[in-house]
This record gives C-alpha cells, sequence and structure tokens, in this order.
C-alpha cells in the first residue's frame, strides 16, 4: 500500500537544522573576526533585525542581495558599534555555513522516512550558506532535490516558489505532498495557497494566533511518519 504522502518537503532552518544555534556561533565569530569582543545582549538584537529583513524578503520587498549587507547595516546602526556591514555579512555567512547542527530527531525521521517517501528541501535561505551546511551533515544522501529561493527567483510564501518546486519534481498530484516547516507564514502559508497539506513544527508549542491553520501540526519531529505514512 503507497504511502499518504509520497512526497514530503522539508524546510531547512528551525525544521531539520538548530538554525538558533548556528545563528549565534556565526555571530559571535563575525564579530570576533573584525576585532570587537562580542556581547551576548546583542545576539536577540540582530535576531529582531533579521527578523525583520526576512519578512521583507518573503514580500518581495527586498532581494537576496540586498538583504545580505542590509541587516548588519541596521544592526551597526542599532548597537553603535562600528563594524564594515558588507565584509561582516560576508563572515558571518561564511561561519554560519560552516556551522550545521540538527535538530533533535532530525536524523532519525530523515531514516524513517526514506525508505517509502522520496524527499525534497524548500528553503529561503541563501545557497552559499545551505548548499555547504547540508554537504557537511549525515542528512544529504536522503534528499533528491535542495530547492532554494534564491536560485528559484522566489521566496517561500509567493505561490511562484511551489509552482517552480513542484515542476522541479516533476508536477506530483498536490495531494500527494507534504509541506513540513516552522514557519506559519512561509511555510504553512505558502503551503497551503498552493494548495498542499501542510506539518506545522511547533515544538515550542505557540499558539497559532492569526496565522493560517495547517493540516497537521507536531511537537517533535517522531511524530512525523506516523502522518506521513498514513
Amino acid at each position: 500500500m503507497p504511502p499518504r504522502y509520497p512526497w514530503i518537503l522539508f524546510d531547512a532552518d528551525d525544521t531539520l537544522f538548530d538554525f538558533g544555534r548556528a545563528e549565534s556561533e556565526a555571530l559571535r565569530d563575525a564579530f570576533e573576526a573584525q576585532g570587537v569582543p562580542f556581547d551576548p545582549s546583542w545576539l536577540p538584537v540582530y535576531q529582531r533585525v533579521n527578523a525583520e529583513a526576512w519578512r521583507a524578503l518573503e514580500a518581495g520587498a527586498v532581494t537576496p542581495d540586498r538583504l545580505r549587507v542590509m541587516r548588519f547595516e541596521r544592526l551597526e546602526a542599532e548597537l553603535g558599534v562600528a563594524i564594515d556591514p558588507p565584509s561582516f555579512s560576508s563572515e558571518y555567512l561564511r561561519r554560519l555555513a560552516m556551522h550545521a547542527p540538527l535538530v533533535d530527531g532530525a536524523v532519525a525521521v530523515v531514516a524513517a522516512l526514506q525508505p517509502r517517501h522520496r524527499l525534497a528541501i524548500i528553503t529561503n535561505g541563501l545557497a552559499d550558506v545551505q548548499r555547504p551546511r547540508l554537504a557537511r551533515s549525515p542528512l544529504q544522501p536522503a534528499f533528491e532535490h535542495v530547492l532554494i529561493s534564491e536560485e528559484l527567483g522566489a521566496a517561500k510564501p509567493d505561490p511562484a516558489f511551489f509552482e517552480i518546486a513542484l515542476a522541479r519534481l516533476g508536477r506530483p498530484a498536490p495531494e500527494e505532498v507534504l509541506v513540513v516547516g516552522d514557519s506559519l507564514s512561509s511555510d504553512i502559508a505558502g503551503g497551503a495557497a498552493a494548495g498542499l497539506d501542510t506539518c506545522w513544527f511547533n515544538p515550542a508549542g505557540r499558539p497559532r494566533d492569526h496565522g493560517p491553520a495547517a493540516t497537521y501540526e507536531i511537537r517533535r519531529l517522531d511524530e512525523l511518519p506516523a502522518i506521513a505514512t498514513g
């Protein structure tokens, strides 16, 4: 009997990769590379500035190239610390690409799904970060496709992202595809708008508030195989 969802499309950051840990380490390393001692209180400031920049990208208000530098221009202004935003961005991205910690359960869930499902990654991350991180990861052999917004020319939740992504997969029927991700605004909203079932990975038990409703919600990745297989 075939599985309920032959195709599983995973978001990358905070779904498979522990982005918070990687981000903290890369930011510290980038400041120290520019000769600026890192103050841990700067991390939440950067996270807020960075989240604002990515929301602008999702809305189509900025390009990936502009995002790379804009967030560090704003961080410099907010902290009042002298950095060179273009070179800081390059250093941060290089360091971020070196850090690939995984979310708890990521290896096990991919191993459980791979024998019966076709797996792909769909991410708004930057290609020069995501591809090296995946290459360092034990997950890489399991994924047939890695679909990155910067390379596709559209970002989640834009329907164009999912249209291009599904074309790359050979146009499976929508009912054969499950989108799994931690972001209501990009993964869940985008998948739903494309007519796909969605699974919200919500380990912290955050309230949904006014975000889109997911088809499923899980707290742990090991809950996913039962849903995907049916």
